[in-house]
């Protein structure tokens, strides 16, 4: 395999390869900002420089280019390999409720007996993630990994955008590369980094992704009581104060959710995906040093997953997803968690990520692959000799 940069700027256009010379790929991924990407220049650009390669991206909150992170510009990241199979399926969303059976089509076009792992890029707003990844599991099976993340708008919250082939970026799309073959090394890993906060509650009412009840008390009145004065500014400052939740038979098994709005009226809270009746929950807070000390572990996860076995042919490169949240949080310190992250990445490994609505990878107990909030997960893809 082999792995190169590209940039593209106002003014100085693409860095690192010239567009207008067409050249070999496999594959072409990009992340930008919205407004670099509305009306589908840039995605043209790199399909016309590379033909024959599969072109896909997103919008973000935030661009991750090696270990800086940049609000400006695209970048990109272009893979040629030598032995792997790479397919895109790509689908229209009809809504959030149409999810599960999007994510069953998807998968039931890159099924394949020797399918190695799936990059899922897919919009942020309009989808119910978990129901999206649970269907792609259900068709390419339980035992193949799905990695990636939903696309950003900052933190705006209005409109995300994903480009694929020949669809340029545009609200709805989701995208889902799958890679087949014996060569290709798909590495993964996921972490968070928050800590507890409160005491444990149960999901004692909800209706799907909403909230209504911990421990039979109005949800909003629990989150006010905690975050006292900062309360004023939910949803925005509920992403600081994410919602750990589990299954009490499986308690290994917990995820993050991400708090997006709130009903006053109704006394009750929107996450970004279900919170199941009877589930565990509490809520997490964040320090500098944690959250980067969880982007220290998902890399090395995924490093290490990636270099077991066999050596590595050429180049390897690494695609890393990190929570809008987690850089609100982190502010002007948030390059801290991309440094720690990079650090445990081989030298010489590309990479390339972007801050999104949220997360997607096995979980590192259990090794199912669904929905993360305010996590960092990392793909690294090399091949074997």
């Amino acid at each position: 395999m082999r792995a190169l940069s590209l940039t593209w700027s106002p003014g100085l256009g693409w860095r690192g390869a010239a567009p207008a010379k067409p050249a070999a790929a496999s594959l072409v991924l990009y992340v930008g900002g919205r407004e670099a990407l509305e009306g589908g220049e840039r995605h043209r650009e790199l399909r016309a420089a590379f033909p024959g390669a599969i072109v896909a991206g997103c919008s973000t909150g935030g661009q991750i280019d090696d270990s800086d992170v940049v609000d400006d510009g695209v970048q990109a990241l272009k893979l040629d390999f030598d032995d792997t199979r790479l397919r895109l399926a790509t689908e229209r969303l009809a809504g959030e409720d149409a999810s599960l059976a999007c994510g069953r089509r998807l998968g039931s076009v890159l099924a394949a007996p020797d399918l190695a792992g799936v990059l899922l890029i897919a919009e942020g707003l309009a989808v119910n993630a978990g129901d999206l990844v649970a269907g792609l599991q259900e068709a390419i099976g339980p035992g193949v990994p799905i990695v990636g993340g939903l696309a950003a708008d900052g933190p705006h919250f209005r409109r995300t955008l994903v480009g694929a082939g020949e669809a340029v970026p545009a609200p709805g799309l989701v995208a889902a590369i799958g890679f087949a073959g014996p060569s290709i090394r798909f590495g993964h890993g996921c972490a968070s980094g928050w800590d507890a906060f409160g005491p444990l509650r149960s999901i004692t009412a909800s209706r799907g992704r909403v909230l209504l009840e911990l421990d039979g008390e109005p949800a909003l009145d629990l989150y006010e009581r905690y975050l006292g004065p900062e309360a004023e500014g939910l949803p925005n400052t509920g992403l600081l104060y994410p919602l750990r939740i589990w299954d009490a038979e499986e308690p290994r098994h917990d995820v993050l959710r991400t708090l997006l709005g709130v009903d006053r009226q109704a006394r009750s809270l929107t996450f970004a995906a279900d919170l199941p009746v009877g589930w565990r929950a509490q809520l997490m807070r964040g320090r500098f040093g944690g959250l980067a000390d969880g982007a220290a572990v998902a890399a090395g996860d995924a490093g290490d997953s990636c270099a077991a076995g066999a050596a590595i042919a050429g180049d390897s490169a690494a695609f890393i997803v990190s929570c809008v949240g987690r850089r609100l949080m982190m502010g002007q310190r948030v390059e801290e968690e991309v440094l720690a992250a990079r650090e445990c990445l081989p030298p010489a490994m590309r990479v390339l990520g972007f801050y999104s609505y949220g997360e997607i990878a096995p979980h590192p107990a259990t090794g199912r692959s669904e929905l993360h909030n305010q996590t960092m997960t990392v793909l690294t893809l090399a091949e074997r000799p």
